[in-house]
């Protein structure tokens, strides 16, 4: 599913209108999916019963949808009263409509007492939000920011005050089942005040329970600080064909998308059918980073999984890891030492796929190691990059699988100049915003600022994937095809889960994926995953070890 701007919305109602879609026809059906939506929503708790709607209606193509929406919900047995504002009454065939069924409308202007809208807002279950879609930028004015907050602050004081949960929405991306108390917000196509290509909101936006988005997502829906007042998102189809949007390359990976990437798992398989994943982690002050990476390549399906770790650690990991084999590495101190490039040169070739990283630490014989590494892949010496000492340039050369490298990895890799051409085809690079800005030598804002384009321009310059973790997970491939995570949750907020879902990426790499599909596969599951511990336990608590069987429960979701 792609992910558009504004402007390549308005291009693609523009080519769907001279193809024989019109904007009225786009109109009608955009109303009626978003009451379908809404149908199916209150279905999923209170059956057929009639809930309260109160519909805020602005001036343009997104209140025209609202008064559609409007004019559904009246005809399926629900009480729906409207508040226009800044809406023409003259000429407008869509307010007529529902002028006709004797709705109660409201008018609402700017310096007008919010008072009557506040006492809609208490006698509703439901409240739409169509006064402002796409398009919108800067601060609210006119009066609409008035209406929004009044609507706001009577909601936020109906929600306190309720005693017991109201009805539980059921998400159609997320399985996630959140509580709501009071009136259900849903904002249609995006929250009023929300700028549908930055993410950047206005204080007064209402926070959306539901989001029913028309024909495809906008990069808002995923950007923050926007983002928090999505809810939960749906995409309505308004009969646009899919063709129009095929030239974007941004995706939003979804549940259909991730199934059919999924490896087949035969019933004639052995271990070996399965792939065989190296993870080079762990150090004296991190002995749970090979745990938990070890935990995501197993949990996803790899069968087999080798722990190079220093020498000094592999009794203490291995009493907590009895399913792996084992290299033991040479180390200093606890910290791998560059002597273990020689020793790890004799294993690689057995493997499809090495995790570089987690745990490491950032000490100088450990960097020393890394340089050893990339300078020995190929079928031949290389030059040294960057600054590497010679006497780890001196390394013979040996072939190398994709690798996947996090954490400590990243931030070695940050202090060598020209790390990426020394990376094998098909590797996956997996930095958080911190890490990315030290690859960057940039900083986190600026990072956060544009997370999509900052991704794809990692992606070209390194020539490898990368994926930009956090809520909404970017991928990015050399090419510039750029691929969004739907799952944002506090809940995997919590030191190990990089570790998690860096091993998720190689265990489906070792399986036969791309490092491309492997991260989508990996990050999607591992996103799922957070949200069905979160929707059991909370938004707190996770320890990144409990993952691993969440992991199993994502992938029973995905698979038919």
């Amino acid at each position: 599913m792609k992910i558009v701007t504004t402007q390549e919305m308005q291009d693609i109602e523009a080519a769907a209108d001279a193809a024989g879609l019109s904007y009225a026809q786009m109109m009608q059906n955009a109303g009626h999916a978003v009451a379908l939506a809404i149908r199916d929503y209150l279905q999923a708790e209170r059956g057929d019963h009639p809930v309260r709607v109160l519909v805020l209606v602005g001036p343009g193509n997104n209140g025209g949808d609202g008064l559609v929406a409007a004019r559904h919900l009246h005809n399926w047995g629900h009480s729906v009263r409207l508040v226009l504002w800044r809406r023409d009454s003259d000429n407008d065939a869509l307010l007529d409509a529902v002028r006709d069924l004797g709705l109660p409308i409201e008018t609402f202007a700017e310096g007008d007492d919010p008072a009557p809208a506040r006492q809609a807002v208490r006698q509703s279950d439901v409240i739409i939000d169509a006064l402002l879609g796409t398009g919108v930028s800067g601060a609210l004015r006119g009066g609409v920011e008035t209406l929004l907050e009044a609507v706001k602050q009577e909601a936020k004081q109906m929600r306190e005050a309720a005693q017991e949960p109201g009805f539980l929405w059921v998400g159609a991306v997320s399985p996630a089942r959140p509580v709501t108390r009071g009136p259900l917000i849903v904002a249609l196509d995006v929250p009023t005040g929300l700028n549908s290509d930055t993410g950047d909101i206005d204080e007064h936006a209402l926070h959306a329970d539901l989001c029913v988005t028309l024909a495809h997502p906008k990069h808002g829906h995923f950007a923050f600080p926007g983002a928090a007042h999505v809810g939960q998102l749906v995409v309505a189809d308004i009969g646009i064909d899919s063709d129009l949007a095929q030239e974007i390359d941004v995706n939003l990976a979804t549940y259909e998308g991730v199934r059919t990437l999924l490896p087949d798992r035969p019933n004639d398989a052995n271990k070996g059918s399965f792939g065989r994943v190296l993870v080079v982690a762990g150090s004296v002050n991190y002995m749970g980073a090979p745990l938990l990476t070890t935990t995501g390549a197993y949990r996803v399906g790899a069968g087999l999984v080798t722990l190079a770790v220093p020498a000094a650690i592999q009794t203490a990991v291995a009493a907590h890891q009895t399913e792996a084999t084992y290299l033991l590495l040479p180390h200093d101190m606890g910290v791998l030492a560059p002597q273990a490039v020689r020793v790890l040169a004799k294993a690689v070739g057995d493997h499809n796929v090495l995790v570089l990283g987690p745990g490491l630490g950032q000490e100088d014989p450990t960097k020393e190691f890394i340089e050893g590494l990339l300078q020995g892949v190929g079928s031949k010496p290389r030059q040294p990059i960057g600054l590497i000492p010679h006497k780890a340039a001196e390394q013979a050369a040996f072939e190398m699988p994709p690798m996947v490298i996090d954490a400590d990895g990243l931030n070695l890799l940050a202090k060598m100049d020209g790390w990426w051409r020394a990376l094998p085809p098909d590797s996956v690079v997996t930095p958080h915003p911190g890490e990315m800005a030290r690859l960057l030598d940039s900083d986190v804002k600026t990072v956060n600022a544009d997370r999509i384009q900052t991704a794809r321009q990692a992606a070209k310059a390194w020539g490898c994937t990368v994926v930009l973790k956090g809520a909404h997970t970017v991928i990015a491939n050399p090419q510039g095809e750029t691929t969004l995570i739907p799952f944002g949750t506090a809940a995997l907020a919590t030191a190990g889960t990089g570790d998690v879902v860096a091993g998720a990426i190689a265990g489906f790499i070792a399986q036969g994926l791309s490092g491309e599909q492997a991260a989508i596969c990996g990050a999607y599951v591992h996103g799922l995953a957070g949200l069905l511990w979160e929707r059991e336990h909370g938004k707190a608590g996770l320890l990144a070890e409990e993952l691993g069987v969440y992991l199993i429960k994502a992938q029973q979701a995905l698979r038919p």
